[in-house]
């Protein structure tokens, strides 16, 4: 589910409890000016609450996090892959729907402007005169009065001099207090809303609410209300001359009549209006621990693996590496997401290691300076240089509370004892980091570097030097250059693409990574022969994303089976196009890596 249509359920939710909020509470009180503030209020919190961001605030409070914990396990359903078909009456019916919603948009659009112009034209077109001292417009046929902000419409020739004075003060109360913006605000939200029946509930009470506190002015101006009343009846017959305006006649006229009879409300009353404060600071509350829970639920849980790094060799080799991006094993997310609640593990020494923090630990002087530390140090083994070897060995460690590294051990071996043992090599002389932190402490961090080592394909390869420890920089830059890139590989070749190793800006999912993690849970199906297998695993292919953003060669670099890796490919091929990479100012194809966990329950 995007964004977007999480913010417009939750837009309509708000409307539904505050319409039953309202019919609960206040519908029967004579408190016409407060109830006024509070219907507006209510649709305006609507559209307010889910945009109030207040998650950090809840992952600061002990109590708050608990609350989130169950409610994510306990609360919120399980989110699972399941084995289904892709139908095709579910996408016909899904954009029926859309469409049907959309054009229920412009219509209603069209009806609004086409209202809003018929008081203009009337503006226009009518005589302008003064009765009693009050400017109104005067109406060419005979049509029920009404007003539209400080302009007021009437035909005089059909009304009495009393009649007059009653329908001349019950407009003024609309002119006066601006029921107009009333009306037009609550006709705005109808046509974006017109899908959910109770937005329009909303909008006839604010309405007959505006009628009510004009009929309270006349009444309490001194005129008889029976007569005043008997008056409203005579009425019923004209058709108002616009629908975009405060009508004199409004129906239902048996509410209004009702409402002038009706004793008042004592003043103890409105007492009650302040409880709808506590409702939207509770509506505020689950909205934002709904976000929470579901990023404890979909990544804290099962569906984040530790934070790396992917070093690679460039295949450029004239070209100093000056880029750094985050990845990750399982789904791209985005580096120090202090929005994700922490995942902790144990290690030999029972000391608390964490997955995620809210400050994931740095390199002194930041990812450019880490990159820049492996391009000087990493030295291509002799041995794999002569049999031409390739591969990538992903070496995992501790950030200690100190910032000291230890624990160090491979994650996943490459091709090559040498190349292992000069991974570790190079991590061991790494210096100290700034450690992460958790609710302002220091803690040990668990951390994953990917480290590629490829021979460039632009130059011939340069020879072997004597001995390792002997080569030169120049050399060893030749041989080995670092860079540190996005979740995919840059230093892959492409016939008929020129794939660059080193952007400004990696490609970007429409929407974000949490959109992309999104995408992924809509349209991963988990194939039945694979379940009946108990086949599951994580498919890593890559791709190329090209200037124009689109997908393109895709291959699976890492396969757990071929009903599963046909899975993943079919799915990073529905993918739309990303926003390109960027380098120098412009668009560039770049290679990318996308990991798809596949897991059985």
């Amino acid at each position: 589910m995007t964004p977007e249509v999480t913010y417009f359920l939750k837009v309509n939710a708000g409307i539904i409890i505050f319409y039953a909020f309202y019919r609960l509470f206040f519908y029967k009180d004579t408190f016409f000016h407060w109830r006024r503030t509070a219907l507006v209020s209510f649709l305006g919190l609507s559209i307010l609450y889910p945009l109030l961001n207040i998650e950090e605030w809840i992952k600061g409070q002990d109590a708050m996090v608990a609350l989130t914990n169950v409610y994510a396990t306990v609360v919120m359903p399980e989110i699972q892959v399941q084995a289904t078909s892709v139908s095709n009456w579910e996408t016909y019916l899904t954009s029926f729907l859309t469409y049907l919603y959309i054009s229920g948009i412009i219509v209603l659009t069209c009806r609004f402007l086409v209202q809003l112009s018929c008081i203009l034209l009337l503006h226009r077109r009518c005589r302008k005169t003064e009765i009693n001292g009050i400017k109104v417009h005067l109406l060419q046929k005979e049509t029920g009065p009404f007003s539209f902000f400080n302009w007021i419409f009437i035909y005089p020739e059909s009304e009495t001099e009393d009649d007059l004075k009653e329908i001349l003060t019950h407009e003024l109360t609309h002119a006066q207090q601006l029921h107009s913006l009333d009306v037009i605000f609550s006709e705005l939200v109808c046509i974006v809303c017109w899908i959910n029946p109770f937005i329009w509930l909303m909008k006839r009470e604010i309405r007959n609410n505006l009628e009510y506190m004009a009929d309270h002015q006349v009444v309490q101006s001194g005129y008889d209300p029976q007569k005043y009343q008997y008056h409203l009846l005579g009425l019923t017959h004209k058709k108002a001359a616009a629908k975009l305006s405060n009508t004199f006649n409004v129906l239902p006229l048996k509410n209004r009549i009702k409402m002038m009879n009706q004793k008042r409300t004592k003043r103890i009353g409105r007492t009650k209006y302040i409880l709808f404060l506590p409702l939207a600071a509770l509506l505020m509350l689950v909205s934002n621990i709904e976000t929470v829970a579901r990023t404890t639920k979909e990544i804290a849980k099962d569906y984040l693996q530790p934070k790396v790094l992917n070093i690679t060799q460039s295949t450029d080799v004239n070209q100093p590496t000056d880029q750094v991006m985050p990845t990750d094993n399982v789904v791209p997310t985005p580096p120090q997401d202090k929005k994700k609640v922490p995942q902790t593990i144990k290690d030999n020494k029972k000391e608390e290691v964490f997955n995620m923090v809210e400050e994931m630990p740095t390199y002194p002087g930041g990812m450019k300076e880490m990159m820049s530390f492996l391009s000087k140090n990493v030295k291509y083994p002799a041995d794999a240089i002569a049999k031409k070897a390739e591969g990538r060995v992903i070496v995992q460690f501790v950030v200690g509370k100190d910032g000291s590294i230890s624990d160090i051990k491979i994650a996943r071996n490459a091709p090559l004892v040498s190349m292992d043992n000069e991974a570790i090599r190079v991590i061991k002389m790494m210096p100290k980091w700034t450690p992460g932190k958790q609710r302002g402490e220091a803690v040990s961090v668990k951390y994953t570097v990917p480290i590629k080592f490829a021979i460039p394909q632009a130059t011939p390869a340069p020879p072997m030097p004597p001995k390792a420890t002997n080569a030169s920089s120049t050399e060893v830059k030749k041989m080995s250059e670092v860079v540190v890139t996005g979740y995919g590989d840059k230093s892959a070749s492409n016939k008929g693409t020129r794939v660059s190793d080193q952007v400004d800006q990696m490609p970007k999912f429409p929407g974000g990574d949490q959109a992309m993690m999104q995408y992924l849970g809509r349209s991963v199906k988990y194939p039945e022969l694979a379940q009946r297998n108990n086949e599951q695993g994580t498919v890593i292919s890559e791709v190329i994303i090209g200037s124009d953003g689109k997908i393109s060669n895709i291959k699976v670099t890492k396969s757990v089976s071929a009903s599963l890796d046909a899975e993943a490919v079919r799915v990073i091929g529905n993918m739309p196009k990303f926003e390109p990479a960027m380098k120098d100012g412009k668009a560039v194809a770049v290679s990318y890596t996308l990991p798809i966990s596949f897991r059985l329950q």
